[in-house]
């Protein structure tokens, strides 16, 4: 299996298209030799209990799933990226039971989902929420949407960097930008 790992590798910067037809041409015949080897396998140790029949069992059931990256090239050969930030809401559970009461585990939810938020739209939320406190006080109630990560990068290009530099100071809030819903006047 190292090898599709190799042959992933080299085709990552392949456009999806090219990658799947690549997949069909190389991966899935590895692929369909692995799985016949394992239900072969499978078939000896399935009586038995055991690291190792417990391992051929799981990718026996598991087989759809596994080859799901052969049918998009879109999708990665692994989940691993979905692990790992799973990881950290795993870990955080033990902790998570000591908020104090239901409003802070929900001010901590929110935070999540802004971090998460952030990360989507590709800000660092360190720097995102240490210039929204910034900016906050300053901002009119009724445009705070323009303050959130999908629309931090617009707004903060609108806002003088050199106000944006200092800790503390005065924001000039600029004009807001006309609503996609609604047409600009002229």
């Amino acid at each position: 299996m190292c090898k599709l790992f190799d042959l992933e590798e080299q085709w990552a910067a392949l456009a999806p298209a090219q990658r799947h037809a690549r997949r069909q041409l190389v991966s899935r015949p590895l692929v369909d030799d692995f799985f016949a080897w394992v239900r072969e396998q499978y078939a000896r140790v399935k009586d038995t209990r055991g690291l190792v029949a417990t391992a051929f069992g799981y990718a026996v059931r598991q087989e759809t799933a596994l080859r799901r990256f052969l049918d998009d090239g879109r999708l990665p050969m692994t989940n691993n990226h979905s692990e790992r930030a799973l990881r950290g809401i795993a870990a955080g559970r033990r902790v998570w039971l000591f908020f104090g009461s239901d409003d802070h585990a929900s001010a901590a939810a929110n935070l999540f989902s802004l971090i998460a938020s952030c990360e989507l739209h590709r800000l660092d939320p360190e720097t995102y929420l240490a210039e929204i406190i910034h900016v906050l006080p300053f901002w009119p109630r009724d445009r705070y949407l323009e303050l959130a990560p999908k629309y931090w990068a617009a707004t903060r290009a609108r806002i003088p960097a050199a106000q944006l530099a200092v800790e503390i100071g005065d924001i000039t809030v600029p004009p807001p930008l006309p609503s996609p819903e609604q047409p600009a006047t002229r």
